[in-house]
């Protein structure tokens, strides 16, 4: 009997078999591709959309979202999914007028703390009891929005002295709104950590297999419960942003915040799975979510057909990214 050849593993093998191909560069590039597509597409329906002040307006807008996107997408490159993000922002947007008068300059700071212990609350919740991410921050969300209706009263509360915040108003280089300069400070400090520590692989070795990451001894529990707690601190200045904005927190000012946020991180890209994306393509996606939410007037879409737009774009994106690997059945 004649013995089989196995043919030898080479070290071109490993490599051809990561080489990215065409088709997955072009599918990385896809955020920016669509934010080009679609500001070309508002500038033509409307030439007067392409000016600086046009241009400033939206990216003011975008601010909060692109906040909010970032810390969820933390907790999604985890494996989870953090519904609370917006219920806990219009929860601290009460929390931060009710504490302006009293705290001053202090209460930016509190209220940011505030809510990033609240995320972290509900990470361990998650991790410890062991109930799904999504579960515990749906029933977060419900929590959060009933806290800010009877700490409010069921009404806006109006910032008499917003002096302490004001300047997230003011413009950097004349040109630049300082809301969206902190936003993409904050991308850039979050984007440096996952980059250049462990915490980056500790993300994405969570993301990828929990089992294989605690084999590989890497500190699971403590990085979901870290992610939650960023979630919770973005969260919570994006409050600070929209308070700034309006001049009052509200106990629903940042619900409609919700779908967009989460329509940023799957347009960018990110697996809704865990294990693949990352915060630069949550900000282009946060960009096309608020493109799409000034340019549907432009274009004579009504309004309420937004909502349907978003849900069509999570599922259609979902489907584009979802690592059908680590679902063995589809229920």
């Amino acid at each position: 009997m004649s013995t089989p050849v196995v043919a030898k593993p080479t070290a071109e093998a490993p490599v051809a078999a990561h080489r990215p191909t065409v088709a997955s560069r072009v599918t990385s590039f896809m955020p920016l591709i669509a934010l080009v597509a679609l500001l070309t597409a508002l500038t033509i329906a409307d030439p007067g959309f392409f000016t600086q002040r046009s241009l400033t307006a939206a990216a003011m807008t975008a601010a909060p979202l692109i906040v909010l996107a970032a810390g969820a997408t933390l907790v999604v490159l985890c494996g989870g999914i953090d519904l609370s993000i917006a219920a806990m922002a219009s929860l601290s947007t009460v929390f931060l007028a009710l504490w302006l008068p009293g705290l001053g300059g202090l209460a930016t700071p509190a209220v940011i703390l505030a809510a990033a212990a609240i995320g972290a609350v509900q990470g361990i919740a998650h991790v410890v009891l062991r109930i799904p991410s999504f579960i515990v921050t749906l029933g977060g969300m419900s929590i959060f929005s009933a806290i800010a209706l009877v700490v409010s009263d069921a009404g806006t509360v109006p910032v008499d002295d917003d002096s302490t915040i004001s300047w997230l108003n003011l413009y950097v280089a004349t040109h630049i709104p300082m809301s969206v300069a902190v936003a993409v400070l904050v991308v850039a400090v979050l984007g440096l950590i996952v980059r250049f520590t462990p915490i980056g692989s500790w993300i994405t070795a969570t993301g990828y297999s929990e089992s294989a990451a605690r084999l590989a001894g890497a500190p699971v529990d403590l990085v979901k419960i870290g992610a939650f707690c960023i979630s919770g601190a973005c969260a919570g200045l994006a409050a600070v942003m929209l308070v700034s904005r309006n001049f009052s927190g509200n106990p629903t000012m940042a619900d409609n915040l919700l779908l967009p946020a989460v329509a940023a991180i799957v347009v960018g890209g990110t697996a809704i799975t865990g294990g693949h994306g990352s915060l630069w393509r949550s900000v282009a996606g946060a960009l096309v979510v608020t493109l799409l939410r000034v340019g549907l007037p432009i274009v004579g879409v009504p309004s309420a057909y937004e909502q349907i737009l978003y849900g069509a774009i999570i599922v259609a994106a979902v489907a584009l990214t979802l690592d059908r690997s680590k679902v063995l059945i589809i229920k």
